[in-house]
This record gives C-alpha cells, sequence and structure tokens, in this order.
C-alpha cells in the first residue's frame, strides 16, 4: 500500500488542538456563610447582648396587695473576634497580555478565582471547632467556629462519652474536645432538636459532612417512590433525604463539604450571623516591578446571636 511521505506526522508548523476553556469542579456552595445574616463590626472585638424571659410559674395575687420588687436580670453579653482572611495575586505583566486558552486576562481569571476560594476559607472557619483568641504582635486574630459556640444543647454521640464543648466564658470561646468517638444515631439528632426546642430556637437546618449524611439517610422511614414516565410506571429506589420531619418541627438537610465528621449542627438561621469590619475587597498594590499584584481581604467574625437556639451531636466517629 502506498502512503504519503508527507503527512501528519513528517510535517511541521501544525497548529495545537487546545480547547479554549478550563474546567474546574471544586465546589463553591458555602451553606453557613450564604445562611448567615450580615451585620457590620465596628471593633475587632465584636459584642452583642443576649435576654431570655423568666421561666412561667403560677401567678396567682391577692386583691388590693401592694405591688413588691425585684432586682431584674442583666443581659448575657456575647463577643467573638474577627478574623482577617486573604488571598494575593501576583502575575507577570508579559503572562497577562499573552495570548492564552480559555481566558484573555491573567489578572482577571485568577481574582475570579482567588475571590471563591477566600469564600470557601470563611465557610471553613464558620463551622469548624476553631476556638477565639485576641491574637497579638505575632499572632493572628480568631474568629470561633459555630462547634465551638454550642455547649448548652450539646448531645454526645452514643458512646462519645467524654466529648466536651466549655463555650464562651470570660470573653472568649475554648474549642471542643471530641473525646472517644461515639455512633450518629437518629436518638441523639432528636434529643438535640428538643433541647434547642426548648430553650425557644426552631433548628430548620441542619448541616452535616457527606459521612454522616450517609448515616443520615439510612434512618428509618424513607420509602420507595413510584413516578409516572412517559405514562410508564416505574420503580424509583430512595436512599437518602433532605428534609426530616421531627416532632419540633420541618428541618432542611444540608450537606456540607467543609464540616467536620465529628459533629452534625442543627442551626436556627434566624440566629446566626456574620459582622464584617471589612467586607471581601480587592485592592491593587503599589508596582515594585513587571508585574501586577492584588491583595484581596477580609475580616470578619462570626455572630451566634443565642447559642441556645442552637443545638449540635458531638463525638461522631462517622
Amino acid at each position: 500500500m502506498a502512503v504519503s511521505a508527507t503527512n501528519s506526522y513528517t510535517g511541521a508548523g501544525i497548529a495545537e488542538d487546545f480547547q479554549d476553556i478550563i474546567y474546574d469542579i471544586s465546589p463553591e456552595e458555602t451553606p453557613l456563610l450564604s445562611m448567615a445574616k450580615k451585620s457590620t463590626a465596628g471593633q475587632t472585638y465584636h459584642q452583642w447582648q443576649t435576654d431570655v424571659l423568666a421561666a412561667a410559674a403560677a401567678n396567682r395575687q391577692l386583691e388590693g396587695d401592694d405591688a413588691s420588687y425585684s432586682t431584674l436580670a442583666a443581659t448575657t453579653v456575647l463577643g467573638n473576634y474577627c478574623q482577617i482572611s486573604r488571598k494575593t495575586v501576583q502575575i507577570s505583566n508579559t503572562y497577562d497580555v499573552v495570548k492564552k486558552y480559555g481566558r484573555k486576562s491573567e489578572v482577571a481569571y485568577q481574582l475570579m478565582k482567588a475571590g471563591k476560594e477566600l469564600k470557601r476559607d470563611i465557610e471553613y472557619a464558620l463551622v469548624r471547632n476553631q476556638a477565639s483568641s485576641a491574637g497579638g504582635a505575632g499572632t493572628a486574630r480568631s474568629s470561633a467556629g459555630i462547634e465551638s459556640w454550642i455547649s448548652g444543647n450539646s448531645v454526645k454521640a452514643t458512646a462519645a462519652s467524654t466529648a466536651t464543648t466549655p463555650g464562651f466564658s470570660g470573653g472568649t470561646v475554648a474549642a471542643p474536645t471530641d473525646g472517644t468517638a461515639g455512633t450518629f444515631v437518629e436518638a441523639d439528632l432528636k434529643s438535640a432538636l428538643e433541647l434547642a426546642w426548648l430553650d425557644g430556637g426552631e433548628p430548620t437546618t441542619i448541616l452535616m459532612s457527606s459521612a454522616n449524611k450517609k448515616l443520615f439517610s439510612a434512618f428509618a422511614g424513607i420509602a420507595e417512590k413510584r413516578h409516572m414516565v412517559n405514562g410508564t410506571s416505574e420503580a424509583v429506589i430512595t436512599a437518602a433525604a433532605d428534609v426530616y420531619v421531627s416532632d419540633y418541627g420541618n428541618h432542611t438537610v444540608k450537606l456540607d463539604r467543609f464540616m467536620r465528621d465529628e459533629a452534625v449542627l442543627c442551626l436556627d438561621p434566624q440566629y446566626v450571623g456574620v459582622a464584617n469590619l471589612r467586607p471581601i475587597t480587592k485592592e491593587e498594590l503599589a508596582k515594585t516591578g513587571d508585574s501586577t499584584k492584588y491583595l484581596m481581604t477580609a475580616e470578619y467574625a462570626l455572630v451566634v446571636n443565642n447559642p441556645d437556639a442552637h443545638a449540635k451531636v458531638q463525638g461522631v466517629g462517622a
């Protein structure tokens, strides 16, 4: 068989076949950050107050009796430190202008990536077991995460007897300890929801890791459903649940990729927020050479308006 001596194997100057798009499947969801109410902080230590009604009791008074007065309970002051998170971008001016696949400006592309990465870092700080810290000249301030705030309504997972959550005390929030790992079971989730409800909370959102979501979806009560597709009845196996109905209401179950497996959070969205001392901003820095430099910064504190509105199952060994 005769073969041309000149072909794509022997020729030169052949153009590349390069798709003009960049595929990035990195997750961008930030459930707690998206859910949290936004407010403004005025100092690096952001404070707020909580209060509670007196317990209901039998209240019967004599006709014509003089009133008596007692000392009224003061409000409780809570606070959290503002944490600084940042991303930096530095691109040579040559690299920014040369023709590239998938983007025109490298600076614009990298700034877009940095913004998404910064939001993920903030979510990570909000949902973790981080303690609060005032920091110092050589130590960064840290904002306590939601896991560390929920102390009163904390249910230890089955067999996790040594798990503790010190919570807020003396102006700071200590990190919880996991101790011996336990098992995430439905009874513990019900107990946590009950505790929040008894205190007046309505924890309509439950956040958990993928490992715990698999355990949750194995709880009893998920039924097989049948649907009509193109006039034909087809069986659909339901092996997961996104809404949990308890004695204390309906609860939306959400996956959070940045949560630890050691905790399941039952949150009342009305009582969680983020106070921004400096919202996410980008700033072009002074040139010191043949490159473009940007600094992207956020300074924020998690605000747990009333920790008793929430609950958690801790010490989970998913």
